[in-house]
């Protein structure tokens, strides 16, 4: 059985004192398992970039416990910490490579830090190269790399002396989508053939779904959800949650005060077969699509759509029994002013 790699407990973090003090974490507990990949999610202002930064204690916290492979880093001294922190790597949204430096001599400086010599050093950098996809770019340096490839060098860097943790911290924000889904599998790969525990700091929902196991929602400074990915993307039970997996925008809102919405969810349950085009066949009534977030995976239908239903209480019911009699779930929605 997978023992947790990492363990917060009663995190606090405050910024500043007296009237002018901003809690920017508090009380916030969770254990991170061993070889797992997990994702932190929230707001702008939630708190996840804060929490990161205190997972290796580049921030140390107000008050609680951080607890990594077993120790706890937060009643360690300075020293004894330079030395802990040689097991967590961590790579950012904007990369932080030294523009002097190449590909290989970014990735050789933490080595160079801990005292390996000159040629294992090398001998490494070229090893992680390899292992990130860019063994003909080490003398490459970072103005003369694409933004995905930075990233491939920053992750390198992060490994160089081999972690059993990997901070991301908002990675993929600054890419392109196609150049996104090259770092997500990259990571993926790396977390199966290294058993690197992986944790995910992002506000993107699709980053969790593609790559996490399990994920914490942040909210106004606390731990508002947490658990495997799948049920709480299917059945988020907070207002945080739900804000995240179906945001609200001016599309959403144009639909109001004309019928009920219904937040109809598939959990893979169903198959391919077109669900509201054979309600709206079935009933002989139209509904509106106000949001949808669907995807088919090996032939089952995942995600979830918000209809806007008919203002008959007929025609509304006649469509809840026929999404009754193929066992799709829903729940009612109410309207939110903007």
């Amino acid at each position: 059985m997978k023992q947790a790699m990492i363990q917060i407990r009663g995190l606090h973090k405050v910024f500043g004192n007296g009237e002018s003090a901003v809690v920017a974490l508090e009380d916030v507990s969770l254990d991170i398992m061993e070889g797992e990949i997990f994702g932190i999610i929230g707001l702008s202002g939630a708190g996840k970039s804060t929490l990161v930064r205190c997972i290796n204690l580049l921030e140390r916290p107000t008050a609680g416990t951080v607890t990594v492979g077993g120790e706890e880093l937060t009643a360690m001294s300075e020293r004894r910490l330079r030395a802990a922190r040689q097991g967590i790597g961590m790579i950012f949204q904007g990369f932080h490579l030294l523009m002097q430096r190449t590909a290989a001599q970014n990735i050789c400086f933490p080595l160079e830090l801990a005292g390996i010599s000159r040629e294992k050093a090398r001998m490494r950098a070229a090893e992680l190269l390899e292992l990130v996809g860019l063994a003909d770019r080490a003398d490459a340096y970072p103005a003369q790399l694409s933004g995905g490839q930075k990233q491939r060098v920053a992750i390198a860097r992060a490994l160089a002396t081999n972690p059993k943790v990997l901070l991301c911290d908002e990675a993929t924000s600054a890419l392109d989508p196609s150049t996104t889904q090259s770092i997500l599998a990259l990571l993926k790969e790396l977390n199966r053939k290294l058993g690197v525990t992986v944790v995910v700091i992002t506000h993107e929902m699709r980053v969790v779904e593609q790559i996490c196991a399990r994920v914490a929602i942040l909210s106004d400074s606390r731990v508002a959800e947490c658990g495997a990915v799948e049920d709480v993307f299917r059945r988020p039970s907070t207002e945080a949650a739900r804000t995240l997996i179906s945001p609200r925008g001016p599309g959403v809102a144009a639909f109001t005060g004309k019928g009920p919405l219904l937040r109809v969810i598939f959990d893979g349950s169903s198959t391919d077969q077109p669900v509201v085009a054979g309600m709206v066949l079935h009933c002989g009534a139209p509904v509106n699509i106000a949001f949808a977030d669907t995807k088919d995976i090996d032939g089952k239908m995942y995600g979830h759509m918000l209809l806007q239903m008919p203002e008959s209480p007929v025609l509304y019911g006649r469509m809840l029994a026929y999404l009754d009699e193929l066992k799709i779930s829903y729940e009612e929605e109410t309207y939110v002013q903007q």
